[in-house]
């Protein structure tokens, strides 16, 4: 038996589009071409009209009434001076008397578009150079006559202020393309190239604006970056804060919780022979602090880290304020403690609360005015705790750096004031310190009955 092997060769299949489509630089030029499109061929003469200056930097925000909204119109007023210029130029070096004003007014036409009509502008100028030279003498440069060669240079400017770097980049390479065009098909042998100024001195400006261009827009993703990074940091503080609260809320609630249970537990072995309804009762306050310990625990639990430990100190209150001032004269301030009123003991949350906003309010004190004067006016009145911690101006000025967390201790000093329901303000005095009042509302005995 003959048997008889047959091999094929399987040809690598081309495809679509051929090997050109898969090359980088096949894939380069495409991009090109699509840029040239949406540069300066879509929509070439679409309404963009220029916008009006801003007045308020600081030049312009020291003007006057109607002096100050003219100076919005400082850019139209320069690119109309810039357009008056290069009709002077083309109507002073026309070869006729006649033909000077429509020499002049080819001249002022592109620069005036520019401001309404930007990209459609360049086309404009760029076809009006050769119809420009048809009206001189002939014994002017050539491609671009003196009228033109300003207008050209003006357009140029413009439209690269009012565009990307891209359309200023394609700008440029169609200004080389006509120049070239000009000088080897259309030049007469009688003229003197002027193409090698026009590149020259439109590369170095267009090149300039490229550099501002590109130093504003990195300049706004930066100051959009650090908005973005403080917003961030501002909400982080928040949810720190509030963690801490919780925290300390949390340990509050739950020591009373304990000794709630505690009581409910020992409460009937108090009294001889207690009925069992009395027993029962004690029996059903117990199980349910201690649900409600639980509950707490495993709801309010999660804000603690898993190496959070709780302290084993109580938390501060009011009676230790002495402390944290004797701490805050080591540290180089002046501060006076006034209370008013007749002290009493006060729910534990509002002390542990009252005496973080006090510490607060120093420590920004200690940050942003080294050396002040400060003082602490702590009054207890009907219905609440008032708090007013008030810091005269930093003696030196010029030894005040700013802080990156500026406004988040404010931030956590509102959110402890807010869950306890009460009032807060804060901002600079008149005398250049800053101020800080709080009033913390505090139930009545009467109130808490009801």
């Amino acid at each position: 038996m003959n048997v008889t092997e047959t091999t094929q060769t399987q040809r690598p299949t081309t495809p679509p589009g051929g090997a050109a489509a898969r090359s980088p630089e096949f894939r380069l030029a495409l991009d090109a071409l699509r840029g040239l499109r949406q540069d300066l061929l879509h929509d070439a003469f679409a309404y963009r009209p220029l916008p009006r200056m801003s007045v308020d930097g600081p030049i312009t925000r020291r003007l006057k009434g109607r002096l100050r909204q003219y100076a919005a119109w400082t850019p139209h007023a320069v690119v109309a001076s810039a357009g008056l210029m290069a009709m002077l130029v083309g109507y002073e070096t026309s070869r006729g008397e006649a033909l000077n004003l429509f020499v002049g007014l080819l001249a002022l036409a592109p620069v005036l578009l520019t401001l309404v009509r930007p990209v459609g502008a360049f086309w404009v100028s760029l076809a009006a150079a050769p119809l420009s030279g048809m009206f001189y003498s002939g014994y002017e440069p050539w491609p671009w006559p003196p009228g033109s060669f300003v207008t050209h240079l003006t357009v140029l400017t413009v439209v690269a202020v009012r565009t990307r770097p891209r359309t200023a980049a394609w700008m440029w390479v169609l200004t080389l393309a006509y120049g070239l065009l000009a000088d080897t098909l259309l030049s007469t042998g009688y003229y003197d190239t002027n193409t090698g100024p026009m590149l020259i001195l439109s590369a170095i400006i267009l090149l300039f604006l490229a550099v501002l261009h590109i130093r504003r827009e990195a300049r706004q993703e930066v100051t959009a970056q650090q908005t973005v990074t403080e917003h961030e940091r501002s909400r982080r503080t928040l949810l720190e804060e509030r963690t801490t609260i919780a925290r300390e809320l949390h340990d509050v609630v739950a020591h009373h919780m304990s000794v709630v249970a505690i009581q409910a537990e020992a409460a009937p072995y108090r009294v001889e022979n207690p009925p069992p309804e009395l027993e029962r009762a004690f029996a059903t306050i117990r199980e349910n602090a201690v649900a409600a310990l639980t509950e707490l625990r495993r709801v309010l639990g999660v804000v603690r880290a898993e190496d959070y430990e709780a302290p084993e100190a109580p938390q501060p209150t009011l009676a230790d304020l002495d402390a944290l001032l004797a701490n805050v004269r080591d540290a180089g301030l002046t501060v006076d403690k006034t209370v008013t009123g007749a002290v009493r003991e006060l729910p534990q949350g509002v002390e542990l609360s009252a005496y973080r906003i006090v510490q607060e309010a120093l420590s920004n004190t200690l940050r942003h005015a080294p050396g002040a004067n400060a003082r602490v006016e702590i009054g207890y009145v009907l219905g609440g705790l008032g708090l007013r911690i008030v810091n005269g101006p930093p003696p030196h000025p010029a030894l005040v750096k700013p802080s990156p967390g500026a406004g988040h201790g404010v931030t956590g000093m509102r959110e402890r004031v807010s869950m306890l329901n009460g009032e807060m303000t804060a901002g600079p005095t008149d005398e250049g310190g800053y101020e800080v009042a709080v009033f913390l509302p505090v139930a009545t005995v009467s109130e808490g009955e009801a």
